[in-house]
């Protein structure tokens, strides 16, 4: 029988993980944040803003049987929508219709999200249960980009149960080529700006 969940930090730390992270020496630490209350179990201001920045995120869901399956789901940023304080919602593109998560959490609707900025070299871990919307064209018209070319199929909602922030270690600081183009872009009118002032200053003084 599985021991309850006392605190929210439990979703992740099973008394098998405690029993490890005793044997290793890390119990303490974890146990002191269990002492506090766990991990967050809302979305705040900060977490909002993070998750509206976002283009990319990986969901990941696992049969009744637990064969665990990750998916990758991107957009434009603010293409992941907090709804409440407690649920996300993204439209659903049409894909290669292989329906696998929707078929995982139609037996099982327990889910994770990993959403990662290597820019800015953080990590969020959220745990929750989720289910895929079919029969809401408004709710799904509201979570669709404006203007990205895409075709929605269905909607999924995302409620947190608790989620985690990961420290910055070992993650690569990586840029996306539109941010990269920008930059390269700016870089070179301040240039041109700067050659024009010192071709200027030149001529002045012949």
């Amino acid at each position: 029988m599985a021991e309850a969940q006392h605190v929210s930090s439990d979703i992740a730390f099973t008394p098998t993980v405690k029993a490890i992270q005793a044997r290793k020496g890390s119990r303490h630490a974890y146990a002191r944040v269990e002492r506090n209350g766990g991990w967050s179990t809302t979305i705040d201001e900060n977490l909002a803003a993070f998750l509206h920045a976002q283009t990319s995120v990986l969901l990941a869901t696992a049969s009744a049987d637990g064969q665990p399956y990750i998916q990758h789901r991107g957009g434009p940023a603010g293409f992941l929508h907090v709804l409440d304080e407690h649920t996300i919602g993204f439209a659903d593109f049409k894909g290669n219709q292989q329906f696998i998560t929707q078929g995982n959490l139609a037996e099982n609707p327990k889910a994770y999200l990993f959403v990662i900025d290597y820019a800015h070299r953080r990590r969020i871990k959220i745990w929750g249960r989720a289910k895929v919307i079919e029969d809401d064209p408004e709710l799904i018209a509201r979570l669709m980009p404006k203007g990205y070319k895409a075709r929605p199929e269905q909607a999924i909602l995302f409620e947190v149960a608790a989620w985690d922030s990961n420290c910055p270690q070992h993650i690569p600081q990586k840029f996306d080529a539109a941010d990269v183009a920008a930059a390269i872009t700016s870089r070179d009118i301040r240039i041109a700006e700067l050659e024009a002032l010192l071709a200027a200053a030149t001529k002045a003084r012949e």
